[in-house]
């Protein structure tokens, strides 16, 4: 059967509570932490899932999911006529008075999801990484494969071994796993690359078949996590059964030499903020600007963002930033920062290297340096975030090791 008339079902697996992220999830699951402006890390899955034509989708919630539910129900509309859909699906206890007790577990509880579509594919993704991946390329390598699962794989630098789920191949077959560690302190190069390592993306294809199969096994062993790298991939491996794609071979419609292999996992504050900052260059490694593989968002009902001057006639300005909707900044400064929904920066406040997320509003004269400020944060006219690290801390907010300043979700802050 050929793999144009295979029918796929998408599985992405949304529930990540997301400690390290803290406190921008301390009021929303992981894949709803807002990114770049005006997007939601959930929008990368589900735009590279739609952008490759599945369009019938699940996403599988837990912890905290109220806003990551919102924005699906408000974004993502299909042709209920055509039975395409994507459908948020919280935990159920449908398997007995336990809620999700790993990714594997998620799906083995969510069963019933894959015996309704009766798909001859299932594509398993995580909804927190920011990517463009087109998978009908890896489902046709996958089928190719004669595997099982096939595993979408990373290059990443020798010394961040300990970070990943590392995948070691076959030297007689390069194409298939014979390995699959998480986190070791040390894995041996690629044959054609010494220096870097094939990482998971936590992007699988499975068989259906073989899919239910090792989630039924997984389900009676005592001494498993239910997790799909820990437990699912090393089940197949063992059996010879796991092929691997390689993401560099993957081609994306209107992607550079210098955006094409660009996959991040935003797990922790200064990842996060790192690739936020990457999107402020003059030449980004990551193209939001690439309209042949679009990401799509909510669209906000705010009006265009300007630029004005204040009262006392001082000119509100922005260098290398990102601006979005509904965005005034009157008489402000700001460099180096992205700015998403509804941000307000009043006369003579400095903002630099920041990411300020909707609705706040820096009064004036204030000064913010290197912060991530959430949601509906008022900053009062001259005070101060981001430069006196033990002020900060004093205050109750978030400092990290690296000097990145975090206020959460609607935090005062004193005049």
């Amino acid at each position: 059967m050929s793999v144009a008339v295979k029918k796929v079902l998408a599985v992405v697996l949304a529930g990540g509570e997301g400690k390290r992220l803290m406190p921008l999830t301390a009021d929303r699951a992981k894949p709803a932490v807002p990114f770049a402006g005006s997007y939601r890390l959930i929008d990368f899955a589900l735009s590279n899932v739609v952008n490759s034509g599945y369009l019938q989708i699940v996403v599988l919630t837990q912890y905290k999911s109220h806003s990551l539910d919102r924005h699906i129900s408000e974004t993502w509309r299909m042709s209920t006529q055509l039975q395409q859909y994507i459908a948020s699906v919280p935990a159920q206890q449908r398997r007995g008075k336990s809620w999700f007790l790993g990714s594997a577990n998620a799906i083995y509880q969510s069963l019933n999801l894959i015996h309704d579509a009766r798909p001859d594919i299932v594509v398993v993704i995580g909804a927190d990484h920011v990517y463009r991946m087109d998978f009908e390329q890896m489902v046709q390598a996958h089928v190719d494969s004669g595997a099982s699962v096939s595993v979408a794989a990373v290059r990443q630098p020798l010394h961040l071994a300990d970070q990943f789920g590392v995948i070691e191949v076959d030297p007689a077959d390069p194409g298939r796993i014979s390995a699959f560690v998480e986190k070791p302190q040390s894995t041996p190069g690629l044959p054609d690359d010494p220096h870097s390592f094939l990482a998971s993306m936590g992007n699988y294809v499975f068989n259906t078949d073989a899919l239910l199969q090792a989630l039924e096994a997984d389900a009676a062993r005592l001494n498993t996590k239910h997790d799909m790298g820990g437990d699912i991939i090393p089940y197949f491996v063992e059996r010879g059964d796991a092929a691997v794609y390689d993401f560099t071979t993957n081609e994306i419609p209107g992607s550079t030499e210098r955006d094409s292999q660009y996959w991040r996992d935003v797990g922790t504050l200064d990842s996060y903020y790192d690739a936020n900052m990457d999107l402020i260059t003059p030449l980004p490694l990551f193209n939001l600007y690439n309209l042949q593989w679009p990401i799509y968002t909510r669209q906000s009902i705010s009006p265009p963002a300007k630029f004005v001057r204040s009262a006392s006639g001082v000119s509100g300005v922005a260098h290398d930033s990102v601006v979005s909707n509904g965005v005034v900044i009157s008489g402000g400064s700001v460099q180096s920062s992205i700015l998403a929904t509804d941000v307000f920066v009043d006369e003579g406040a400095d903002v630099s290297g920041s990411v300020l997320l909707d609705s706040v509003s820096v009064g004036s004269g204030a000064v913010i340096r290197k912060a991530i400020i959430d949601k509906n944060v008022h900053v009062p006219p001259g005070a101060k975030i981001g430069v006196d690290r033990e002020l900060d801390l004093s205050r109750g907010f978030t400092v990290t090791d690296s000097g990145l300043t975090i206020l959460s979700k609607g935090q005062e802050v004193e005049p």
